[in-house]
Formats: C-alpha cells, sequence, structure tokens
C-alpha cells in the first residue's frame, strides 16, 4: 500500500477561527489562542493507483488547542455518500500520511492530529470562486461556512489580499478573505469575518506535485494578481 501511487489536483477552501491572515502562516500564535474551523476540497482530477479519484469531494472540521505544529489536535472527516468504498480507503491511506515525506501536507498532519472523530458521510456542498474571493461549504447539522471578499471599513470597496509561499506545503497561492463559519457537529465552533482563504493545489506520493514555477504555469496563478 505504501508504494501506490497517486495524484490529487484541485481546489481548496479553509476557514479558522484567527484573524484574517493567519498568524500560524506568519510566526504568530492564533488570535484566540486556539484554532478551530473547517477546511474542504474537490478534487478535480485525481487516482489512488487504479482507483479514478475525479470528482471526490473532502470536508472536515478541525480543534488545536494551541498553534497547530504544537499538535493534540481533533478532526471529524466528512465525505459524500456516493463515495465508493475503494475511494474511501484511498482517501483515508492518503490523508494518513501513508508512505509520504517527512514535511508534506498529509505527513504532518498525520502527527499533529492526535484524535479522529467518527467519520461523517452526508451531502457536502461546495462552492468556490477563486478571483471573486467567494466560498462555501455547508454540510447539514454539521457546519456551515461562507467566504466573502475583505472590504475596506470606510468606503466598503474590495480589498485584495495574497498570500504567497514559493515553498508552501498546502499551497503556492491563495487569496485571502473573511470566512464566516459555525460547527455543530462533534467540533463546535461560531464565529463571523475571520481567516478564510481559497487556492488551487496538486499533491502526489512527494507531497506537493510540481514546483512552484510549474504550478504558476499549471493554475495561471499570475492572472490572481
Amino acid at each position: 500500500m505504501a508504494d501506490t501511487e497517486w495524484y490529487w489536483k484541485g481546489r481548496y477552501l479553509e476557514y479558522c477561527s484567527c484573524d484574517v491572515g493567519c498568524p500560524c502562516e506568519n510566526m504568530a500564535p492564533p488570535t484566540q489562542g486556539h484554532c478551530d474551523g473547517v477546511i474542504g476540497f474537490q478534487i478535480d482530477e485525481g487516482h489512488y493507483g487504479d482507483v479514478n479519484m475525479d470528482g471526490v469531494m473532502v470536508a472536515a472540521t478541525y480543534f488545536f488547542p494551541r498553534a497547530i505544529h504544537h499538535g493534540g489536535g481533533h478532526m471529524q472527516p466528512i465525505l459524500r455518500p456516493e463515495t465508493t468504498e475503494e475511494q474511501i480507503a484511498a482517501v483515508f491511506a492518503i490523508m494518513g500520511g501513508e508512505g509520504q515525506p517527512v514535511g508534506s501536507m498529509f505527513q504532518i498532519f498525520s502527527v499533529i492530529v492526535e484524535t479522529i472523530h467518527e467519520p461523517q458521510f452526508a451531502p457536502i456542498e461546495f462552492e468556490w470562486n477563486i478571483n471573486k474571493r467567494l466560498g462555501r461549504i455547508h454540510v447539514p447539522d454539521i457546519v456551515t461556512a461562507t467566504t466573502a471578499p475583505i472590504r475596506n471599513p470606510v468606503t466598503d470597496e474590495e480589498v485584495e489580499v495574497r498570500t504567497v509561499l514559493p515553498n508552501g506545503w498546502v499551497f503556492y497561492e491563495a487569496q485571502v478573505a473573511s470566512g464566516t463559519a459555525k460547527g455543530t457537529g462533534d467540533i463546535k465552533f461560531d464565529y463571523s469575518q475571520r481567516h478564510s482563504s481559497l487556492a488551487t493545489f496538486a499533491f502526489n506520493n512527494n507531497g506537493m506535485a510540481h514546483s512552484y514555477e510549474e504550478a504558476k504555469e499549471l493554475y495561471g496563478l499570475d492572472a490572481m494578481r
């Protein structure tokens, strides 16, 4: 299993309880002292060995008592009911860090997440528009989250803020936005006008599937500027 070749490419949306800008990405502790929220991603193109992963959608609510690198995290995975048994096995193998190098996204989360809550199989509504900085994740009775552009408090004009991480481990570039989220499942939270970001991603057995320069061409990242 550890040698299974895989590739995921798609769209990523995240929310956390910190102020807009995500202190964890800027050498600062979480705004509230802890970090909780929800992530969601749509796999537009992918496989795990012979298993087709195109169209698979994954969401997860999470809680970390301190900055995420201190560990002690809780996570509740969510998959759509139509996800096949083979796809489910692939998702949990990959998200469990199977055979992946130290410092890659899922290997890191396999270490810092210590408690996995009962996985849920429920409809996931996922909306993502990176250029307009709009997004939405909704899972009935578990979580609702919406993304809107950051606005100037005086003029009410939209403000574009981007995170650029040429050595990133989740994404290379993201549009930063304002997020409102409420978790009502095992992991509970309720906040508005906190951090949200939208990005594209591509992962494989080695972590990030493409170099920064390759990703810029693949995703047209310059068009976000």
